[in-house]
């Protein structure tokens, strides 16, 4: 399995970073039936029970957003993946169909509030490394183009930068060709509904990737 540390610089300023690692064989296919029925499921329950200027409060986003400030990020301005789900549902707009791995991502993300990576681990060189992005650092987000990472949370490995809780990168992302699956489920010091996150995870990539081969790993900064 991939290892996963959290730089020093990051550490200070986040305690208690908390980063659950799956990793998994999977066979990428259009999302089956029931998948998006759970899906359609999950967002008419938001949209019935969560307002628009409630999102930032609800704890895994809270703590997100204080953690984006104390890397020098404004969290209005490059949002955590997860809030962006989340007010995209809650506005009334439909989520993105893209394939069974990344749509059951997705609503793990819906359900619990966590930002949460999902890469080829075969397009990863070497170990991973969550530090802080630095000026001029090279990143395209997938589907985003150029992203100025200066200051965000990020992963790298031995080729630069792949990955942030506010977009994955086009470099690392998962594709029809994909065999070999990375998720990441990052916690910034709250990360009480995490092991609730990694259990649905694991049962959805089951259920509905064909995951087999399956490692786990918790790293805590």
């Amino acid at each position: 399995m991939i290892f996963a540390s959290i730089d020093d610089e990051l550490k200070a300023r986040v305690p208690g970073i908390r980063l659950y690692c799956i990793e998994c064989d999977v066979t990428p296919e259009e999302s089956p039936a029931p998948l998006l029925e759970m899906i359609e499921e999950k967002c008419r329950e938001l949209r019935c029970s969560l307002k628009l200027e409630d999102i930032s409060a609800l704890p895994a986003i809270r703590a997100s957003r204080s953690a984006y400030k104390a890397c020098g990020k404004d969290p209005a301005r490059y949002r955590l993946s997860a809030e962006a789900l989340l007010r995209r549902i809650v506005k009334g707009e439909e989520l993105y169909r893209i394939g069974n791995v990344v749509d059951l991502l997705n609503l793990v993300s819906l359900s619990t509030g966590f930002s949460i990576g999902g890469y080829d681990a075969g397009k990863i060189e070497g170990e991973i490394h969550m530090g802080i992005g630095k000026p001029g650092e090279p990143y395209r987000g997938l589907g985003r183009g150029d992203l100025n990472i200066e200051g965000l949370p990020v992963f790298r490995d031995n080729l630069g930068a792949f990955g942030s809780p506010t977009s994955d990168s086009e470099r690392t992302g998962v594709d029809p060709s994909t065999r070999r699956f990375l998720m990441i489920i990052i916690g910034f010091g709250n990360s009480g509904k995490m092991d609730e996150a990694a259990r649905l995870s694991i049962q959805l990539l089951g259920k509905y990737a064909g995951a087999s081969n399956m490692e786990t790993n918790i790293t805590e900064g």
